[in-house]
């Protein structure tokens, strides 16, 4: 398989080291490829690095900036030489009910998910021009309305339209821009929501495989994405969710 998406030695940089970035960043590098993993929380990054095999890279950074993103693709094009696939899979969640959202929430959610994205992709271009790929990590909750979840849904949204909006604006530079969409996955994200009394018992009666997704569900969709075997896919947002989102 790993030889079929034709990744090896491919220079990847993939944003966000908790969860699904420590996961992606270890499956990429298993198949070859050099990475380069930012994260802004030293211990999150170092956690991710600890689960790479040798010779995975990284540095913190806060990519919600635009100037923290700049730098963060730069350092990652200096110690890659170069950069073939940007993966973005940063993400908070901050529940509350719309009436309880405040500025503050609101903003550092927006920055954070969606913002971060958009930096991070217009620094990248010119590096990722002529066959780059750029794969985003969305949600179901981009197009579901789950309570409690306003600030978070509506980052997940505009983040999908980003992708579509970039992904025909960018066509003809030669770089494919898709977004993966789980449902709820057992993240460090999710765990503590996922525990409440009842709550994975309620969680899972809504998807139709019986359970919730993993990591390495994300994975494999992910490193499609990223490889030449998915040249002619641009501007999709794939959910992975179990069939959630077909009830």
């Amino acid at each position: 398989m790993s030889e079929w998406l034709q990744l090896a030695g491919k220079r990847v940089m993939v944003a966000g080291g908790g969860g699904l970035g420590a996961a992606l960043c270890a499956a990429f590098a298993d198949v070859g490829a050099s990475v380069f993993v930012v994260d802004r929380d030293p211990d999150v990054l170092a956690t991710a690095l600890d689960s790479c095999p040798d010779g995975v890279l990284g540095q913190t950074a806060d990519v919600g900036t635009k100037a923290g993103a700049d730098a963060a693709v730069v350092s990652a094009v200096a110690a890659l030489g170069g950069l073939d696939v940007l993966v973005h899979a940063v993400g908070i969640n901050l529940r509350q009910a719309i009436v309880d959202i405040d500025v503050e929430s609101w903003q550092l959610t927006q920055d954070v998910n969606t913002a971060s994205f958009l930096w991070l992709a217009k620094a990248a271009k010119t590096e990722l021009e002529g066959g780059g790929r750029v794969v985003t990590i969305s949600s179901v909750s981009g197009t579901l309305a789950h309570p409690d979840h306003g600030s978070y849904a509506a980052s997940k949204g505009a983040l999908n339209q980003l992708v579509r909006v970039m992904a025909v604006e960018w066509a003809a530079s030669g770089i494919a821009i898709n977004a993966v969409a789980p449902a709820y996955t057992i993240t460090p994200l999710t765990e503590a929501y996922v525990a409440r009394p009842g709550r994975l018992e309620a969680l899972v009666k809504r998807v139709p495989a019986g359970r919730l997704g993993l990591p390495e569900d994300v994975v494999g969709p992910v490193l499609l994405l990223a490889s030449s075997r998915a040249e002619f896919v641009t501007g999709q947002v794939i959910n992975v969710d179990g069939g959630r989102t077909l009830d």
